[in-house]
């Protein structure tokens, strides 16, 4: 499997999944600027290939993410990261980057897959909504903990967590800052499945071989009408549906899917 290894990110790709790994485990995976700055480039450089299929987004160490590293900005001790000799960004500046990075995850058109074990809170539960499935063991805990911390919502929760839970509980989860456990998780919505920390790599595997099997240009639009169901009328929706569902029947991978059928055989689709 190759391996990119970062200062802040592993990077593995195999048979058209991408595992993209946080790994500050010293920090709970916490986001530094480094991190920040490295998950931007790495999901860009996803969004403009083509042999990637699929993204599985993880943490190091036993926690997926503990969310920006508030109390760590100063890297100096870290000699994986050391202090950067340019003056301190704006703080603006600073959350504008967050939200390209959140956008850049949102419109991905690969499926995206978070394994979540340990901690995912505040931006770091943000980060696992972002992706279109959930997927954590019994160890992992969640909590839009930014209360706690004196902070607002970020990284897209305002907009992401009343989707998942609705509005009224995702007010109780953002207000009260409470941190959650995977069975609570999993029976609000929060998540799609809880399993096993001894089966949750096969699980995630199983999900995302299959995902990468799929055909691909089919797949991205699924997930754009999706993604876009709330903030169109059903007529928008409809149309919308229309148009992708023409420009599948002009690619050779609905063909193929076609004479698959036909001859009763699993397709083979290239994303073309």
């Amino acid at each position: 499997m190759p391996t990119d290894t970062r200062d802040t990110l592993i990077v593995e790709r195999e048979d058209g999944i991408v595992t993209v790994t946080m790994n500050r485990p010293h920090r709970k995976n916490a986001a530094s600027e480094t991190m920040w700055s490295e998950l931007l480039q790495v999901f860009r450089e996803i969004n403009n290939s083509v042999r990637d299929r699929v993204l599985v987004l993880t943490g190091a160490g036993g926690d997926f993410c503990s969310g920006a590293d508030v109390g760590g900005m100063d890297e100096r001790a870290n000699t994986a990261e050391p202090a950067s000799d340019d003056p301190p960004r704006h703080q603006l500046a600073s959350m504008r980057n967050i939200t390209d990075i959140c956008l850049t995850l949102n419109r991905l058109p690969q499926p995206t897959i978070a394994k979540v074990r340990g901690v995912a809170v505040g931006a770091g539960l943000n980060m696992a909504l972002s992706c279109d499935l959930v997927v954590g063991d019994e160890t992992s805990r969640y909590s839009e903990i930014f209360a706690r911390r004196g902070l607002s919502l970020d990284f897209g929760g305002s907009f992401l967590l009343p989707r998942r839970v609705g509005l009224h509980k995702a007010k109780e989860l953002a207000l009260l800052a409470d941190i959650i456990d995977a069975e609570e998780a999993e029976a609000i919505g929060l998540v799609n499945r809880v399993v096993p920390g001894s089966e949750l790599d096969a699980f995630v595997d199983d999900w995302a071989k299959r995902l990468a099997s799929g055909p691909p240009i089919a797949l991205a639009m699924s997930k754009r009408l999706l993604n876009n169901s709330m903030n169109v009328t059903l007529e928008e929706a409809l149309d919308d549906e229309g148009l992708s569902q023409t420009v599948n029947f002009s690619t050779a991978d609905t063909s193929e899917a076609m004479r698959a059928f036909v001859e009763k055989r699993p397709p083979r689709f290239s994303g073309r």
